[in-house]
């Protein structure tokens, strides 16, 4: 790793988005362990626990009204989950509010963690993967998109880890594939209406660390005073 990477007036911040399975957290520990072995400070943070509202709240009620099981889903143990795959009017609309309290949450936290003493610090998903939960072939939410998009800082590199629906709900299966095809297509769609997200196509692990890696050697230096 460049040695410029090492040295920084401020934090930077890279951003892990994608559907559920599609290795977000091995990515993120892949990254981490290399560039701490290149001698950064990195901190991680976890959307779900430290950024969204109201978590508990939205996790009791989900179960409650949906019925969906609770947990994580693995190969071993697969889970029917009832929550972000549930699309009406009714649950759009609370998305939005609830999605719009997340952004000035992600704001805040934006903000703390840049502030830290990191070198550089990685979110694992980002208000993305809550955006990605709406409709976004309408005009309205798609206005709604661009105005959250105005609220929360940019990542210096925001990657999506694009995956084979299959192969994702094949180590993680938590949702209908329908779904996870669906949920696919909105990342792609969201990726086009923002801008700026660097896609990573599926391919073997080896080639999308060193997808990762590679990118994030040259726009972390780039970004650097």
């Amino acid at each position: 790793m460049d040695q410029a990477l090492t040295k920084r007036n401020r934090a930077r911040f890279v951003s892990f988005s994608g559907v559920d399975g599609a290795g977000k957290s091995t990515q993120i520990q892949f990254l981490s362990a290399t560039l701490q072995q290149a001698g950064l400070r990195v901190r991680s943070v976890a959307f779900w626990d430290e950024v969204a509202t109201l978590t508990r709240l939205r996790e009791r009620t989900g179960h409650t009204i949906f019925k969906g099981d609770k947990g994580v889903g693995t190969p071993s143990a697969p889970v029917q989950r009832r929550d972000k795959n549930v699309r009406s009017r009714l649950m759009t609309a609370l998305r939005v509010c609830l999605y719009f309290a997340d952004a000035i949450s992600t704001r805040r936290a934006v903000h703390h963690a840049l502030r830290s003493d990191a070198d550089l610090v990685i979110f694992d998903r980002y208000i993305y993967d809550e955006l990605a939960n709406l409709t976004l072939s309408t005009g309205l939410v798609r206005a709604y998109v661009r105005m959250i998009m105005k609220l929360v800082p940019r990542p210096d590199i925001s990657y999506f880890l694009d995956a084979d629906p299959r192969l994702a709900r094949a180590r993680k299966p938590e949702y209908p594939l329908e779904f996870i095809y669906l949920n696919r297509q909105s990342y792609l769609q969201l990726s086009a209406l923002i801008g700026g997200v660097t896609v990573i196509d599926p391919s073997p692990l080896p080639d999308v660390q060193r997808q990762v890696l590679e990118h994030a050697r040259r726009a972390l230096t780039t970004a650097l005073p």
